[in-house]
């Protein structure tokens, strides 16, 4: 019997969870309903051949992540999964969003330099004194260092999630090198190319131009003050995670493409080595951790970094984009904190709540904890990527034996939050819509003013039930439009 060439017509029932397209098993939300519409037009065969098409594009183009799991001898380099059905978030909804967000990369802004000059927030016991001084990302070789135009974090990624009731909240702040932006042009790029009709018959806020600001944002964070001055993407190479979305940025921006070998610190000036000779660089938008930085100032070990950059910017001689430092700000004990940071720094109530979060070192908290470990998201503060972490509702029993153990032996290394019943979008998977976890990872960047890439990037976990979306963890992503 032969596979019906029309795609199911009725939408599946969402609860207990909040769904982006689907209200009830009945009715499909308003701002969906076009291109619910469209797919169930689309024949089954199409799809499938709009899907290869999909997949023979990103190999063609090297759209990879590089996945480290332990059970791999090797690092497995794949296609980030691509889902066709892309995420809409009206615009009264976006707005609120986009107010939020620059509320908080303000004020984050605003702490970084705080704690490395007058440390005002630790002096009024707002945030503890030890929880920030004794960070493994707080460097000392930041106190009293000027940044231009007090800039800390140019481009960050900040991820959002969605309760039962549809109610955002920030999951996390990654601000050291949050990757993601290339999926983002990425997705956008390939929803044109395949599904025209979808893209070009909706009113969708642009994203390209965000490059441009971008690109802007770097050129006038140049410690010289030259209209054009040179700017690199430090990699750490080929064999890291994100190097696609390293060379996509340097190519699309006309950024120089380097690694710590290509560089070379001269009477505190940074150069690039080239075949021409040495061409001193103003800004350089680094892609690898403070450790691996500078040999002389953090890991002598590191074969990454360059030896005396850290001394060259103190000399004003280059911009380090993000700042060295400002990993003691996305730390996940300081981001409980991040509201009464807003409050102190800014004297405003947050525009986005925070997932409700225990700090595991204050007794009561712990306890507390540790009665509810099964219902508990447990999180190790100095990791990200989804690694350090317990689910207590899918963990087995020696799990959460195991993170018992750990969370009594080094409490302050954990917070733990309530299990949020994510909200979930459809996926094309075999023809149908099936539900799946998703989050947001919306991007900022930082210059003299503050401005929120349209959409950002919906991460999907691609197993049923999984409440993991991280690309390190194997999720998937889909176009997010935002409608005007």
């Amino acid at each position: 019997m032969s596979k019906p060439e029309n795609l199911v017509t009725t939408p599946y029932d969402p609860r207990p969870f909040f769904d982006e397209m689907f209200m009830n098993a009945y009715s499909v939300r308003p701002h969906y309903q076009s291109v619910f519409r469209q797919f169930m037009s689309m024949k089954a065969g199409s799809l499938n051949k709009r899907q290869s098409a999909t997949l023979k594009r990103m190999m063609e183009e090297g759209i990879t992540f590089t996945l480290y799991t332990p059970d791999q001898s090797e690092a497995l380099e794949r296609t980030l999964p691509f889902d066709p059905i892309p995420r809409i978030i009206p615009q009264d909804e976006w707005l609120k969003l986009e107010r939020g967000l620059k509320q908080r990369v303000k004020a984050l802004n605003l702490f970084l330099k705080d704690i490395y000059h007058e440390q005002a927030i630790l002096k009024e016991g707002i945030i503890p004194r030890k929880m920030v001084l004794s960070n493994c990302y707080f460097r000392p070789e930041m106190m009293r260092l000027s940044i231009p135009n007090d800039v800390y974090v140019t481009a960050s990624g900040i991820d959002l999630i969605r309760d039962e009731h549809g109610e955002y909240f920030v999951l996390e702040d990654n601000l050291r090198s949050p990757s993601g932006f290339s999926y983002l042009y990425k997705s956008r790029s390939i929803m044109t190319h395949l599904f025209p009709e979808l893209v070009f018959s909706h009113a969708i806020q642009d994203i390209e131009h965000s490059l441009n600001v971008f690109l802007s944002a770097l050129r006038k964070l140049s410690p010289s003050g030259k209209s054009h001055p040179v700017i690199g993407l430090l990699t750490p190479g080929c064999y890291n995670s994100a190097y696609f979305e390293h060379t996509f940025l340097a190519q699309q921006m006309g950024l120089e493409l380097v690694e710590g070998h290509d560089l070379v610190v001269i009477d505190h000036k940074v150069y690039i080595r080239g075949i021409k000779g040495l061409r001193q660089i103003d800004v350089l938008y680094r892609r690898i951790d403070d450790d691996f930085l500078d040999p002389l100032a953090f890991d002598p070990n590191s074969m990454l970094g360059v030896a005396g950059i850290m001394n060259a910017y103190r000399a004003g001689n280059i911009n380090i984009v993000n700042a060295p430092g400002t990993g003691v700000a996305d730390d996940k004990a300081i981001y409980a904190y991040v509201p009464d940071m807003i409050r102190y720094y800014l004297n405003e109530e947050p525009i986005l709540n925070n997932v409700p979060t225990y700090i595991l070192s204050r007794p009561d908290e712990r306890d507390h904890v540790l009665q509810h470990l099964n219902e508990m998201v447990v999180k190790e503060t100095s990791l990200s990527g989804g690694y350090g972490m317990l689910i207590g509702p899918s963990a087995s029993d020696s799990e959460l034996a195991d993170f018992r153990l750990k969370i009594l032996a080094n409490p302050d290394r954990y917070i733990a939050q309530p299990t949020i019943q994510l909200s979930r979008a459809p996926v094309m998977l075999d023809g149908q819509m099936a539900a799946r976890h998703i989050d947001l990872r919306a991007f900022v960047i930082a210059g003299e003013d503050i401005q929120v890439i349209p959409g950002g990037l919906t991460r999907v976990a691609l197993k049923e039930g999984s409440l993991v979306v991280n690309s390190s963890q194997g999720g998937g992503c889909k176009d997010t439009w935002v409608i005007r």
